[in-house]
Parts: structure tokens; sequence; C-alpha cells
């Protein structure tokens, strides 16, 4: 009796197994042929394309972030290292907002920041030197 259910049960999980094997294929299918679509609506919008091996902000961690805030780190990518005033200049939008946006991509850890004299200076983690 103890062998036969021991039986059933790696027979589900066998077939549990090739089930999310073929699962896995299609989900990469999918991510590949939208990929590119992506890929073209960001440089559509932007002007650009972040690949995941500059930012912290690859594709996927743009998409996840709500409009106002995907505006500041598209700023940040192209200035590297700013200050809010920077960042509103390049925006339009205003410094508070800016550095409200910041401190919440701050929060969120894709940014760092660090006061030098009497400004605050935002920059991504792996940036060695921000000091310029």
């Amino acid at each position: 009796m103890k062998r036969t259910s021991d039986k059933v049960i790696l027979e589900v999980l066998d077939k549990i197994e090739r089930q999310l094997k073929r699962l896995n294929k299609k989900v990469d299918l999918l991510i590949k042929s939208q990929s590119s679509t992506l890929k073209k609506s960001l440089i559509k919008e932007y002007g650009e394309f972040i690949e995941a091996t500059d930012t912290p902000l690859d594709i996927v961690a743009l998409l996840a972030l709500p409009d106002h805030l995907r505006k500041t780190a598209m700023a940040m990518h192209e200035l590297r290292k700013a200050t809010a005033e920077m960042v509103s200049k390049k925006t339009g939008r205003r410094r508070a907002t800016e550095s409200a946006s910041l401190n919440q991509l701050v929060r969120m850890q894709y940014l760092n920041k660090r006061r030098e004299g009497l400004e605050v200076f935002f920059f991504f983690e792996g940036e060695v030197d921000v000091r310029e």
C-alpha cells in the first residue's frame, strides 16, 4: 500500500515537473517576443533604452515605476549625478517635486544621495566617485 502511494506521488510530481518545464519555455518565448516590442516602446517614448547592466533601472524596473518616478529616473540616467534642481531643469517640473521623487527613488534603493557642501547630490549605486 505504501509503495503504491509513493509511486503515485512520484508520477504526479514528474507530471508537474514536465508541465512546469513546458510553461517555462512558453514564458521565455513570450518574454523574447515582447522584449523587442517593449524596447521599441521605450525608445519611442524616451528616445533611448536603458540596458540592465547600465543602471539598477532595467526595463522591468522602469515599467514597474509610476510615470512620475519613471520620468525622474530617465533624467537621472542621462545626468548620472545631479541635484534636485538639475533634474527639475531636465524634466521641466518643480524642484520640490523632483526632490520628493528623488528621495522616493532613494527609499526604493534605486538611487543613493550624498551631501556635498550645501548641495545634496543623487546618484546610482555603483558610481564610484561622484565628486567632480
